[in-house]
């Protein structure tokens, strides 16, 4: 409780001072105005600050926050105002506590005497969930009671989501954090060298036959055996190995909780593992023919490359077609050139 109001109390006098914390984003909550910081810097700012206060790591709260703004919301009220930094979303009951009979409270003295773990971050006396400060100072408050090492972090959200697969994925964003060290992490990639010689078109949806009657949950980039295939994004390396459909084939989750799929490779760029963090850009392994057969089946077809992208709503997995994004991603990479 001590460690707590000391917090506040510091958070108070940083959210106050030029340049900093408030100050630089003017309220809390509200839009950063034309010519000033990104939003994303804005951000990065504000976990800093909330990580000197409660030893949380910046990271750790960067991947919550980017969690949250991935997973469909759990009532339509409950999706984050746009001008909001931060999109953490409390369950009522938990930020008003469980048997408080107004779920909407704002009081701090209230919040705590039923158990709720709201807290007011910028001494307004109003402990909101909607205020970017209050809810990350809660959130962080919050993981502190379970300790600081990782393990009680992810003990932490376990308790928090009570999902194996909420905290994999709020881990596998803190390592993408940790490593680059920034949250500006939007830089994409054509999967193919630009100069290379490849064809592609929109072949989502249509007919395959083997293994079953099926759609084709992607795009087919053809090309000679050899050529490069590269990451599209900034993302950690999920899945490596064979796949009877995929061949020799890998997976790699965004901080946008898209999972980037990429299949038929002739093999795997050397010291890539599960788990790597990757960047847009890095050769992750080459076009083959592999796959339609147990593993080191090759030549069934023609090289090409099969892409294609899932979308993780935190309760389902679907794919959707991903060749807007790859014509959107050549444009870029041409211009570049």
């Amino acid at each position: 409780m001590f460690r707590s109001i000391v917090c506040v109390l510091v958070l108070t006098l940083l959210s106050t001072a030029p340049g900093f914390g408030a100050a630089a984003a003017k309220a809390p909550g509200s839009p950063a105005p034309h010519g000033e910081k990104k939003a994303d810097e804005l951000r990065f700012s504000l976990y800093r600050e909330i990580a000197m206060l409660t030893h949380v790591p910046w990271y750790w709260l960067a991947a919550i926050d980017q969690y949250e703004r991935t997973i469909t919301p759990r009532k339509k009220e409950q999706a984050p105002p746009k001008n909001k930094l931060v999109g953490i979303r409390f369950k009522e009951a938990f930020w008003a506590g469980p048997l408080n009979p107004n779920t909407t409270d704002t009081n701090p003295a209230t919040i705590q005497l039923f158990g709720g773990i709201g807290k007011d971050a910028t001494a307004d006396g109003k402990a909101s969930p909607e205020n970017d400060r209050d809810a990350l100072f809660t959130m962080a408050v919050y993981l502190n009671h379970f300790g600081y090492e990782e393990d009680d972090i992810r003990i932490a959200l376990w308790r928090y989501y009570q999902n194996d697969s909420s905290v994999t994925r709020i881990r596998q964003f803190a390592k993408i954090y940790n490593t680059f060290g920034r949250v500006n992490l939007s830089d994409t990639a054509f999967p193919l060298p630009v100069k290379a010689n490849y064809t592609y078109r929109d072949t989502y949806g249509d007919r395959r036959g083997w293994g079953g009657v099926r759609i084709h949950e992607g795009t087919d980039l053809f090309a000679s055996y050899g050529v490069p295939v590269r990451s599209v994004c900034y993302g950690i390396v999920e899945t490596k190995g064979w796949n009877p459909y995929g061949g020799w084939r890998i997976g790699i989750r965004d901080l946008n909780n898209r999972y980037h799929y990429y299949a038929h490779l002739q093999g795997y760029e050397k010291n890539i593992e599960v788990g790597d963090p990757i960047e847009p850009g890095k050769t992750i392994g080459w076009v083959g023919s592999s796959g339609y057969g147990p593993p080191g089946t090759q030549g069934r077809f023609p090289p090409h490359l099969h892409y294609g992208v899932y979308r993780d709503t935190g309760t389902a997995e679907w794919a959707f077609n991903p060749y807007p994004l790859l014509v959107q991603w050549e444009r870029a990479d041409r211009k570049r050139k």
